[in-house]
């Protein structure tokens, strides 16, 4: 596997040590929107078989600290990772099936949404999940039409 540039630049810039499961999972998790962590493992280890678990676990920590990447949680839902990162857009999710499309901020800059009281804090990020059924699910007889 060559280490693209780009992902050593970006690993570089954030004070990272260029290795080889750094840059694999950087691949992944930019060729995987959304992707899960079984998913960033099996794309990493086509890539890397020898590289453990623990190490892509510590490698996702590493790069979702270091902003890299973002880790994501819906309620009831694995984490999820994404490469879409520093812009403050949102997500909505899928009731039935999971799937999980980004939604651009549609108020202005970050944090974009002004809470009633702050309570002291200074905001710079809002996290909105919007929840509903995509496209799919909601023609399938089998999910029906769910509030």
């Amino acid at each position: 596997m060559s280490a693209s540039p780009e992902y050593a630049e970006q690993l570089r810039s954030v004070a990272l040590r260029v290795t080889r499961p750094r840059v694999a999972v950087l691949e992944a998790v930019h060729a995987h929107p959304h992707a899960d962590t079984e998913t960033v493992i099996s794309a990493v280890r086509a890539e890397l078989p020898d590289v453990s678990r623990q190490a892509i676990y510590d490698v996702l920590g590493a790069l979702s600290t270091s902003g890299l990447i973002r880790r994501i949680q819906p309620a009831g839902h694995v984490a999820r990772y994404e490469s879409r990162v520093g812009d403050n857009h949102h997500h909505v999710v899928c009731r039935s099936c999971g799937i999980i499309g980004d939604v651009d901020c549609a108020v202005g800059e970050a944090p974009c949404l002004t809470p009633s009281d702050h309570h002291g804090f200074v905001l710079d990020e809002a996290e909105v999940i919007y929840w509903g059924l995509c496209s799919d699910c909601a023609a399938s007889p089998t999910s029906g039409s769910r509030p």
